[in-house]
């Protein structure tokens, strides 16, 4: 187990922003994965565990504590057959869902461009295009606070709109009851099952990549959806529930806090326009929920997970 020190995250976060980690490892094993977190137990510091870094704000202060990156072992795709599959933690999203495409599994197809990890798919139970992560999955292999294995069944994990019980409570700093996710277990169905062939799952998948490059601003450092989809919309327009429609309204597109700006794509996402911290993207997260509340009376809540003191 290698163990750096003062890593920064700015190199491993979508963002491109954030101060350095306390200490940082790479698990590639179960034995390096208990070592790590027995050596964040000894400094008696908390621990985070880092997927890709997608959806993630770490402060410019860095974040004083161990940030452990799963790799190796938990990167691996287990077919058990008939579109049963088990998926290790660290496995790129993308790779699975066109994994399964290939072999002619729909379900999770439409959730190639999401560019986290299966684990932070399931941690925040990604979707898009009508898909979500947590529709497919069957159960989650985790480890828990006292150091044991145990499977989780789905209702277990209390899947729903971006949300699981590893979520639940808290800010992304680690998990509720400490539980690490390790694994996922999936059952898709055959596309012909559903009068569908591989081609076919190809073209949608094909039009949602599309979309994603046209709507999306993905030449610029970003971390996907800023905020959550709304439950209801405003008075006046009660069924409209995307946070980027009341975001241009409030006519914030383009706005800018220091090197932070709303994107002038897609107006719930901001983007790091070259050399904004940390704290310029959480100012103009909090700005925009400001601003958005004062003219519709609606409440924007982040997707983006805070780690570390701002």
């Amino acid at each position: 187990m290698v163990i750096q020190e003062n890593e920064p995250m700015s190199v491993h976060t979508s963002f491109k922003v954030g101060g350095p980690a306390r200490y940082f490892v790479k698990a590639s094993s179960m034995e390096s994965l208990k070592n790590a977190l027995s050596f964040a137990r000894e400094k008696h510091l908390p621990h985070f565990i880092l997927g890709n870094g997608t959806n993630l704000l770490v402060s410019d202060k860095g974040y004083d504590g161990v940030v452990i990156s799963l790799a190796g072992d938990f990167s691996e795709i287990e077919d058990l057959g008939n579109g049963k599959f088990k998926v290790g933690a660290a496995t790129p999203l993308g790779r699975f869902a066109r994994h399964t495409l290939k072999q002619g599994y729909a379900g999770i197809h439409k959730l190639a461009g999401i560019p986290g990890t299966l684990g932070g798919a399931v941690y925040m139970n990604a979707g898009a295009y009508g898909q979500e992560i947590g529709q497919a999955c069957t159960g989650v292999t985790v480890l828990d606070a006292g150091g044991n294995i145990r499977e989780l069944s789905a209702a277990e994990c209390g899947f729903g709109y971006r949300r699981s019980v590893f979520s639940n409570g808290n800010n992304g700093a680690g998990d509720d009851n400490g539980k690490i996710i390790l694994a996922a277990t999936f059952q898709l169905q055959s596309a012909s099952s559903q009068g569908l062939t591989t081609a076919d799952l190809e073209a949608e998948l094909a039009e949602c990549m599309a979309k994603r490059k046209a709507t999306q601003p993905l030449n610029m450092p970003n971390a996907g959806s800023t905020f959550k989809r709304l439950e209801v919309g405003a008075a006046e327009t009660p069924t409209q529930v995307a946070p980027g429609y009341y975001i241009e309204q409030a006519g914030l597109k383009g706005y800018r806090i220091g090197s932070a700006e709303v994107s002038t794509l897609h107006a719930n996402f901001i983007v790091n326009a070259g050399g904004a911290t940390a704290q310029d993207i959480k100012d103009l997260s909090e700005y925009v929920q400001n601003k958005v509340s004062e003219k519709f009376r609606i409440e924007l809540k982040r997707e983006i997970i805070l780690l570390g003191e701002f």
